[in-house]
């Protein structure tokens, strides 16, 4: 494994973070509530990942829920990453979507602020957040009141560093006039790298980390499988692009011209070229991806050990300018 300081932080995190969006289930995921957690954490630490990321919204709690329990005796091994401002606790903010019976709203204030952290950390069974991620930057509040909050939370123990999520190098530069922001954690992939290239000026320049999140696109760029799945509901693959045409018979015609002579030469999987890919872009990146399996997580820490020609990541680059789209609804 290897392992980064988060931004200018004395945090020293995997660069792989295990994601536990899926562990909320509800409708943008099947039913996950039959994975036994503690065992996937116990390999995640074999493997020597100790970077955990979730969300109060990731199934409504229960996300964290299940991560509380989980992480009973093993909670000083791992860096513990939430979020805050979306929250279902009343109609206080921002109308942000509505989901499995549940209204969600966006709020940034200070007094939301802490109201979020102190019901992760109920939900969490800790007494402290080693990063508090804004979910959704939100310019309808004051950001000024939004970072003091989150330097107080820091002074009082509750959290140790904080990020940005879904946001712009715009926020970036104005949350560090008040602040010192750790990381921004935005969708970046292959299919979809315009957001991550746009700001990682700005990162580079307030020597913030960029953590990534979709680098396999929920599952489109594992294997051509992926594609003869059916989705239903409200999963977010519905969403996707990459299920319709053009997109689905272009990127099958890259997975033979490609993507399987590349993973060929270099013996490895097709999550591995793309992951390595992505770690390639940027100095300070962490790959945050989701584990349901335990073959998952052994299969993702060998992307460390892939180094990717120039010819061939650049390869990657021009081979896929025909489907790549700028804006994913995710």
């Amino acid at each position: 494994m290897k392992y980064q300081k988060l931004g200018n932080t004395d945090l020293k995190a995997s660069v792989i973070a295990f994601g536990t969006w899926g562990l909320g289930g509800g409708s943008v995921w099947e039913d996950t509530h039959d994975l036994k957690v503690e065992d996937l954490l116990h390999t995640a630490l074999e493997e020597g990942i100790n970077y955990i990321d979730t969300a109060p919204v990731y199934g409504m709690g229960d996300s964290e829920k299940r991560l509380g329990k989980a992480l009973k005796g093993m909670r000083d091994s791992f860096l513990l990453q939430t979020k805050c401002s979306l929250n279902w606790r009343e109609e206080n903010g921002v109308f942000k979507y509505a989901r499995d019976g549940y209204t969600v709203y966006n709020n940034t204030t200070r007094e939301a602020i802490f109201e979020d952290v102190e019901e992760s950390l109920n939900r969490l069974q800790t007494d402290h957040i080693d990063v508090l991620i804004v979910h959704y930057v939100n310019d309808t509040f004051p950001v000024k009141e939004t970072v003091e909050a989150l330097e107080d939370l820091v002074k009082e123990g509750k959290i140790r560093a904080y990020g940005l999520s879904n946001s712009q190098p715009k926020d970036l530069e104005e949350y560090n006039t008040y602040g010192h922001v750790a990381l921004v954690q935005e969708q970046f992939s292959l299919l979809a790298p315009f957001h991550g290239q746009d700001y990682f000026d700005t990162c580079t320049k307030y020597h913030t980390t960029f953590q990534t999140y979709g680098v396999l696109e929920e599952g489109f760029l594992t294997g051509k499988e992926a594609f003869d799945r059916q989705f239903g509901g409200n999963d977010i693959r519905m969403r996707l692009p990459w299920i319709t045409e053009p997109y689905k018979g272009k990127l099958l015609k890259l997975y033979d011209d490609v993507f399987t002579p590349l993973c060929e030469k270099y013996h490895c999987s097709y999550a591995n070229l793309f992951e390595a890919w992505s770690l390639a872009q940027y100095d300070h990146m962490s790959l945050l991806t989701g584990f349901r399996h335990k073959e998952t997580i052994r299969d993702t820490v060998k992307c460390l050990d892939l180094h990717l020609s120039k010819e061939d990541l650049e390869t990657l680059r021009t081979a896929v300018k025909d489907v790549q789209v700028k804006v994913l609804d995710k």
